[in-house]
């Protein structure tokens, strides 16, 4: 099957090109609510679904013994920009659990932050692995290790008990195997794996509701969703388009992005589940394709629709400012 073109880039009044996807939202019942192309295709979440995989951080009582409240929680799920707060709060997580970051393992990269990246090299500093976009998520790995009495050395290799958690609970959340010919390894170190898309929006539907979920795993589940709409800075960064999105509708969407064009998203008050896959991998088409989505399902809230739809047409400037074009959902996200 071939996927529809979902998203349009004008320059302009001409088409100059565009992004083709999939999109799938459930409820938390396993009913499909609206789908667009083959979400019958396994994919790799990469970043989207690591609300799933912070699961084990509260589920085993570390979350409480550390004291983490939503700003930790938020981090622990977050793509961050790598800027100060955000390495300052990781460096905090770590602390806790009385590491630092040389127990990291996911690796050094310079922030997404265009200011926080010229602030550390105007400094004469490099990055490190606080800085990792992922370095969140790694802190509380780290801390689950050490209050389950779990030897942290290789917590990101595939068969370390760590991970063991982290699959089990991606595997109970979306009903679907997580398995070695399905596996491959993330930008930060840990494993990834494909399965379909559709299976992604029904974990989120029951993420967002608790149904089909263990009591403990509803309420880690409902806890991680609240932190993150919460503390949306917190999951992203300064600009980040996860940002603009929650904070559209405070407290009513939850959404997470992903590498190579994969956004997860929830909405607890409707009980539903959403994933969707730019196919190309462009952030900025998976970006229209989400706003859209969302202001879609949020149409009877003219306030919130009207900026979600905003955010669905981004313009596109030249280097002096000028709006020359735009990008915009097609027919089939209408």
């Amino acid at each position: 099957m071939t996927n529809p073109v979902l998203v349009e880039v004008t320059r302009g009044a001409v088409v100059e090109s565009g992004h083709r996807g999939a999109v799938s939202i459930f409820d938390a019942d396993g009913k499909a609510v609206w789908e667009i192309g083959d979400t019958d295709r396994p994919v790799f979440p990469r970043s989207a679904v690591k609300a799933i995989q912070a699961l084990p951080l509260v589920e085993s009582g570390a979350a409480d013994a550390y004291g983490f409240g939503n700003r930790e929680l938020a981090l622990a799920c977050a793509s961050h920009s790598g800027e100060p707060a955000h390495v300052e709060l990781a460096t905090a997580m770590l602390a806790r659990a009385g590491l630092d970051r040389k127990a990291l393992e996911c690796g050094a990269h310079w922030p997404s932050s265009h200011e926080a990246t010229i602030a550390l090299a105007r400094a004469g500093n490099v990055p490190n692995a606080l800085h990792n976009n992922c370095s969140g998520k790694h802190s509380g790995f780290l801390c689950t290790c050490v209050h389950a009495g779990i030897s942290h050395a290789g917590y990101v290799k595939a068969g370390h008990a760590l991970q063991e958690m982290v699959r089990d609970a991606m595997q109970s959340v979306t009903g679907a195997a997580h398995d070695v010919d399905h596996c491959g390894i993330d930008g930060c170190s840990i494993p990834t794996y494909a399965v379909p898309l559709k299976n992604f929006a029904q974990g989120f539907a029951r993420m967002a509701t608790g149904r089909g979920l263990a009591p403990a795993r509803a309420k880690a589940a409902k806890r991680l969703l609240s932190a993150c709409m919460a503390e949306p800075f917190l999951v992203a960064g300064t600009g980040r388009a996860d940002v603009a999105l929650m904070q559209a509708a405070p407290g009513r969407i939850f959404v997470k992005t992903g590498a190579e064009g994969v956004y997860c998203a929830a909405l607890p008050d409707l009980g539903l589940g959403i994933a969707l896959k730019c196919d190309d991998g462009a952030g900025r088409g998976a970006e229209v394709m989400i706003a859209a989505v969302l202001a879609k399902l949020l149409r009877d809230d003219e306030a919130v629709a009207t900026r979600l739809a905003e955010l669905a047409h981004p313009a596109i400037e030249s280097r002096i400012g000028a709006k020359v074009g735009l990008l915009r959902p097609t027919a089939a996200l209408n």
